[in-house]
């Protein structure tokens, strides 16, 4: 049976749990009936039972956690977006938080477009940042696989290090680096390093992005 949403009055679809036209949320919490007059406190005896507010008047109690079976689409999809900018020549310390920052909005957009909180905003943020090193990171192992892309990059790794050993000569650390990185064992170390650090820091750059979605997206609009 079909009844009106309680706060623009639009007749809502019996079972929706949020009302099409506003999004207020429809449901409610029951509370017991036929409480007995006797088990009534001290701080309660004064009030009759006409104080008690109709349904009709008062707002459904909802609380939304991060619900994740919903929450790996929209992240998967904004991981997709982080890794394909990221093929394209996005930095990846800009695409990370892009991929949170979209991961909060295509999270919110499957929940009726309803206000999302911050520490959620965060969580979600930051799984779809890990989600975006982790297909970069597949990726790179795909790629480590073939011996052209391979050698490819292990000459872009080399000049990197020649460059910041060459800017830093007076540093052992970085020479006996480069020394290691010319082996190809060396080159598989620092592969797995990179890809490490990288899962790291896509937690704390999409958790970034997310809670800049989470502060632009924490209100219900008006």
């Amino acid at each position: 049976m079909d009844q009106p949403c309680y706060k623009c009055s639009q007749v809502v679809e019996q079972g929706r749990a949020f009302c099409p036209h506003c999004g207020a949320p429809q449901i409610r919490v029951l509370v017991a009936e036929g409480v007995p007059a006797a088990t009534r406190s001290p701080a309660t005896e004064g009030l009759s039972d006409e104080s008690v507010l109709p349904a009709s008047q008062t707002v459904p109690v909802l609380a939304l956690p991060v619900e994740w079976s919903r929450a790996l689409k929209p992240c998967f999809l904004a991981a997709l977006v982080g890794s394909v900018l990221m093929v394209m020549g996005l930095h990846p310390f800009v695409a990370m938080p892009c991929a949170g920052f979209l991961s909060v909005v295509f999270y919110r957009q499957r929940q009726q477009n309803l206000p999302i909180k911050l520490p959620a905003a965060i969580r979600v943020g930051a799984f779809g940042g890990l989600l975006n090193a982790g297909f970069m990171v597949l990726i790179t192992a795909l790629a480590a696989t073939i011996p052209d892309l391979r050698t490819q990059m292990h000459e872009k790794l080399l000049e990197v290090a020649q460059k910041s050993a060459a800017a830093n000569a007076d540093n052992p650390l970085l020479q006996k680096l480069l020394q290691e990185l010319k082996t190809p064992d060396g080159f598989v170390f620092v592969l797995f390093a990179s890809c490490v650090v990288a899962l790291v820091l896509s937690l704390v750059l999409g958790s970034a992005g997310g809670a800049v979605g989470g502060a632009i997206f924490g209100r219900r609009r008006r």
